[in-house]
């Protein structure tokens, strides 16, 4: 009996630790694994770029340039008026030029003075020559034999004349000079602001009235 009982109490020892190994191997499959750390897509954390706004469309050149106002003629003061009693007053910065009777506003006209600053002086003046096709003696063009032209917009004071060509100046129809050196009132293009080398350039009906309404000596006002 006591040999029984040391054979049952061996086998329980020898078991013990199988018994264990399967008890902590079912623990283990019973004991849910933690799901794996995935480092996070940097695709979905970074900010995304914000759709940059349109551009707006660009302007044209010629939007850009702004509109003068027309001519303006009181014809009543115009009709009275005399070159023995005319005056004229030029404003560089409202591109504007005015022939007056006294205080009285003849004619309001748009210009385009000197591209630069200084390049119409400004001060007080008077009419010292009157042609009405006036050239210029500086600004012109390079022509050949037949009249055809080479070079154009030129400037006598930086440009040499090619071999076989002459030059010819440009046209300044209604002139009325007011410097020495060139500056005056004449027919010319507006563009809308100021693109000329020093002269004041009109329409072609403002230069030809203001023509025929001035005299040498009658005093100029060009304002800044």
């Amino acid at each position: 009996m006591r040999a029984r009982i040391l054979r049952l109490l061996l086998a329980v020892a020898l078991a013990g630790p199988a018994l264990q190994s399967a008890s902590a191997q079912r623990t283990r499959s019973a004991t849910p694994r933690p799901s794996p750390v995935r480092a996070p897509d940097p695709r979905a954390i970074a900010p995304r770029p914000s759709t940059p706004a349109p551009l707006p469309p660009m302007r044209k050149a010629s939007e850009l340039i702004s509109r003068q106002a027309p001519i303006t003629i009181n014809k009543s003061v115009y009709d009275s008026l005399t070159p023995a009693d005319s005056r004229v007053v030029v404003s560089l910065s409202k591109q504007r030029a005015y022939l007056l009777a006294g205080d009285q506003i003849a004619i309001d006209t748009p210009i385009s003075s000197g591209k630069r600053v200084g390049m119409t002086p400004t001060g007080s003046f008077s009419v010292t020559q009157k042609d009405k096709d006036h050239r210029s003696s500086i600004y012109g063009d390079f022509k050949d034999r037949k009249g055809r032209t080479i070079r154009s917009g030129i400037s006598l004071r930086i440009d040499s004349a090619p071999s076989g060509t002459h030059y010819v100046g440009a046209p300044m129809l209604w002139f009325m000079r007011l410097t020495g050196d060139g500056v005056g009132m004449h027919v010319g293009v507006l563009p809308g602001y100021p693109a000329s080398h020093g002269c004041i350039r009109m329409p072609a009906q403002s230069a030809e009235m203001f023509y025929h309404r001035v005299k040498l000596g009658t005093p100029v006002e060009v304002t800044q």
